[in-house]
C-alpha cells in the first residue's frame, strides 16, 4: 500500500482578503494546504516559523511592507533564510521586481495573475529547492573551486569552510555554473535550468541574482570575479572545469 504524499504547505501573506479565499481554494484543489495572514508583522513570524514549504509575499502590506518582510525573513537566518518566497506586485515598474530579487526573492508575480499560473511557478520553485514530491532524489556530487566548495544534495554552499547563506534561485544558478565552470552558459540555458521558465525579453532577474551571487560569495583568493559576464552571450565561472567527490571532470 502506497503512503499518501503530505501535501505542500503554502503561507499566504496579502491583505486581499478575497483574493486569499480564491488561491486558498484553488491551492486545495491542486493538493495543496495554505495558511493566511494579511499583515506583514505576522508573515514575518510565521515565515520565520519553519512550519512552510513556500510562500507567496504580496509587495503592499499594512504596516511593514513585503519588501521589509523579506528583508527580516531573510536576515534572520533559521528557516526562513532558505523558505522559498514568490513575490506578487501589482506594479509594473521594473524597479519593483528587482528590489524583491535583491532583497531574496525566488520568483516574482505581477498582478492580476491567473491561479494556474501561480500554481506553476510555485511548483517550479519547489522542484527547484527539490521538495517536489515527484522529482527523485539525485546523486550526491560536491564541487569544488578553489575554496568554493558546493553540495548539491545537501543543498550547501561554503567559501573557506564557511557557509554562505543562499536563496533557492541563488544556489540553482550557481551550481548550473559550476558544473560548466570554464565554458559559458547563456542566458536562456540559465533561465530554463536555475529559474524553471522560458527567458523573457528585458527580464533582468537573472542579473540580479547574479549581483547577490557575486556579493555573497565574494571574490576569489586573488581578488578576481568568480563570476564574468559575457556580454549579449550569457555569464561563466571563470575557473578550470571542477571536478566533483568521485574526482571526475
Amino acid at each position: 500500500m502506497n503512503t499518501p504524499t503530505p501535501a505542500h504547505r503554502v503561507l499566504l501573506v496579502d491583505d486581499d482578503v478575497e483574493l486569499c479565499d480564491l488561491l486558498t481554494e484553488y491551492l486545495r484543489r491542486e493538493g495543496m494546504t495554505s495558511d493566511v495572514v494579511h499583515d506583514g508583522e505576522a508573515g514575518v513570524s510565521r515565515a520565520r516559523s519553519g512550519d512552510y514549504d513556500i510562500a507567496v509575499l504580496d509587495v503592499m502590506l499594512p504596516g511593514i511592507g513585503g519588501f521589509e518582510v523579506l528583508r527580516r525573513v531573510r536576515a534572520g537566518g533559521g528557516a526562513g533564510a532558505h523558505l522559498p518566497i514568490l513575490m506578487l506586485t501589482a506594479r509594473r515598474e521594473e524597479v519593483d521586481r528587482v528590489l524583491g530579487l535583491e532583497a531574496g526573492a525566488d520568483d516574482y508575480l505581477i498582478k492580476p495573475f491567473s491561479p494556474r499560473e501561480l500554481v506553476a511557478r510555485l511548483r517550479a520553485i519547489l522542484r527547484r529547492a527539490r521538495v517536489e514530491p515527484e522529482v527523485p532524489e539525485t546523486p550526491r556530487r560536491l564541487f569544488r573551486v578553489g575554496d568554493l566548495e558546493l553540495d548539491g544534495a545537501a543543498r550547501e554552499v561554503r567559501r573557506g569552510g564557511e557557509r554562505v547563506e543562499l536563496t533557492g534561485a541563488e544556489f540553482d544558478l550557481l551550481e548550473v555554473l559550476l558544473r560548466a565552470a570554464g565554458e559559458i552558459v547563456t542566458r536562456e540555458v540559465i533561465s530554463k535550468v536555475a529559474l524553471g521558465r522560458q527567458l523573457l525579453p528585458y527580464d533582468r532577474s537573472i542579473d540580479v541574482h547574479i549581483s547577490n551571487l557575486r556579493r555573497k560569495i565574494g571574490p576569489d583568493a586573488r581578488g578576481a570575479e568568480r563570476i564574468k559576464a559575457i556580454r549579449g552571450i550569457g555569464y561563466i565561472y571563470a575557473r578550470p572545469p571542477v571536478s566533483d567527490s568521485d574526482g571526475e571532470q
